[in-house]
C-alpha cells in the first residue's frame, strides 16, 4: 500500500514511457536496461512515484494490444521495483496489463478512461487494494481532439468525475484509495486547458486528491510556439499555478527542474521554514 500525505506537499510523478512515438525518453522503448537507467535518473532527481506507460495517449494515436502493451511495459516494472524503492504507477487502460503490473511490484493504476474502458479493471484494483488515477476524457484518444465543445466546461468535468469516483466505490474501491485527474489536452482546447488549471480548485469540492498533468503539452506550445522539449518553462508556469489551485501530485518528464518549481511552490502556498 502506497501512503501519501496529501496536504503536506507536491508529489511528483515522474513519466516513464516505453512506446515508440514518444517525444521523450529517446531510445528507450525496446531496451529495458535504457528504461531502467532512465527510472534511477528521475528517481534521483526527486521523483516521488514512477509511471509507466507502455500505450501512447497523444491525440489521433492508434491503440495496442494488451500483448504488445505487456511486453513493452512488465520487463521494466519487474526490474524497477527490484532496484528503485519508489511507487510504481502503471499507465494502461487495460486490466490484463494492470493485473501483471500489480502483481509485479506496481501499486498504482493511472487510467485515463476513469475505469470505463474495461470493466474489469475495477474490481481488479479493488482486490489488490491499489490506488487508482480516475481521469476525465472526452471521447478517446483517437477522437478527443475533433472540436470538443462544453456548455459549462468546469462543471461538465466535476459532474463525470463525480460519476466516476462513485462507480469505483461500487466496485469496490475505498474512496481514500481514489485520486481524480481533470485530464488536460484529453478532449481540450488550449483555452479549456487553461480555464482547467485556473479553476482547479473547484476540483477539491470531490474530497479527492488531485493529479495534474501539464508537462510539455500543445497548449504550452501553442502559446509559445515551442517544440515538446523546449516547454519546459511553460511547464514550470503551469506547475506553479497548479499547485497554487490544489494539485497535490503532478506528472511530469523533467523532473529535476519541476521538482525546483514544487519545492519553491509549496513554500509559498502551504507554509514552511526555509533552510
Amino acid at each position: 500500500m502506497v501512503d501519501f500525505e496529501f496536504g503536506s506537499r507536491t508529489y511528483i510523478m515522474g513519466i516513464l514511457n516505453v512506446t515508440p512515438d514518444s517525444f521523450s525518453n529517446d531510445g528507450i522503448y525496446n531496451d529495458v536496461d535504457k528504461a531502467v537507467r532512465h527510472a534511477e535518473m528521475i528517481a534521483e532527481q526527486g521523483a516521488d512515484i514512477i509511471d509507466i506507460g507502455g500505450e501512447s495517449t497523444r491525440p489521433g494515436a492508434a491503440p495496442i494490444t494488451a500483448e504488445e502493451e505487456i511486453k513493452r511495459t512488465i520487463p521494466v516494472i519487474k526490474r524497477i521495483a527490484k532496484s528503485i524503492d519508489l511507487p510504481i504507477s502503471i499507465d494502461t487502460k487495460k486490466s490484463e496489463v494492470a493485473r501483471l503490473a500489480l502483481d509485479n511490484g506496481a501499486s498504482l493504476v493511472n487510467d485515463i478512461t476513469g475505469l470505463e474502458s474495461d470493466e474489469k479493471i475495477g474490481s481488479l484494483v479493488a482486490r489488490s487494494k491499489a490506488k487508482v488515477v480516475l481521469m476525465h476524457i472526452k471521447g478517446t484518444s483517437l477522437t478527443m481532439q475533433n472540436n470538443p465543445i462544453y456548455e459549462n466546461l468546469i462543471q461538465e468535468i466535476k459532474e463525470k468525475l463525480k460519476r466516476l469516483i462513485e462507480k469505483a466505490e461500487e466496485a469496490g474501491i475505498k474512496k481514500e484509495n481514489i485520486i481524480i485527474d481533470p485530464g488536460l489536452g484529453f478532449g481540450k482546447t488550449a483555452e479549456h486547458n487553461l480555464e482547467i488549471l485556473n479553476q482547479l480548485y473547484e476540483f477539491k469540492e470531490l474530497g479527492q486528491p488531485i493529479l495534474v498533468g501539464p508537462s510539455r503539452k500543445s497548449f504550452i506550445g501553442k502559446l509559445l510556439g515551442t517544440e515538446p522539449d523546449k516547454r519546459i518553462f511553460g511547464t514550470a508556469a503551469s506547475v506553479a499555478i497548479a499547485i497554487k489551485n490544489g494539485a497535490d501530485i503532478i506528472r511530469v518528464h523533467d523532473v529535476k527542474e519541476i521538482k525546483q518549481v514544487a519545492i519553491l511552490a509549496d513554500a509559498i502556498v502551504r507554509g514552511g521554514d526555509l533552510k
